[in-house]
């Protein structure tokens, strides 16, 4: 059967653990990522987490695959001792890309709200133009 996009993210949701923007602030300083799947025009219009990585949702099989030959390392290199928290603007994309992250094998969480939810809670964000 097929799903709509909206059935897509609640069952990506339902299987896949969250965090909270200060839980994931507070992770990425004990050494996790903050993965960033938002694309680069939106980076540039609302600013980014400080050290987050950026990998738009669109790429993100081929840069998490080690033996893609499109490997991105500094997600790859983290797959086996770090947590991956995933953010997007509100979540959808974060949903998505952290399940698909789950079953390659990466230890991933959605960001609960994305990047709103991040600003609201006072979180640092830099280069907002």
């Amino acid at each position: 059967m097929a799903q709509t996009m909206e059935e897509m993210v609640e069952t990506a949701r339902a299987q896949t653990k969250t965090a909270s923007p200060q839980d994931a602030h507070d992770a990425a300083a004990a050494g996790h990522v903050i993965l960033d799947v938002r694309e680069p025009g939106e980076l540039q219009q609302d600013g980014c987490v400080s050290g987050s990585l950026h990998l738009p949702r669109g790429v993100l099989e081929s840069k998490a695959d080690p033996d893609s030959g499109a490997a991105e390392a500094a997600l790859t290199s983290r797959r086996d001792d770090a947590g991956i928290y995933v953010l997007c603007a509100s979540g959808a994309r974060a949903a998505l890309a952290a399940h698909t992250l789950c079953q390659m094998g990466y230890d991933a969480a959605i960001i609960e709200g994305g990047l709103q939810a991040w600003k609201d809670d006072g979180l640092p964000v830099e280069g907002a133009s």
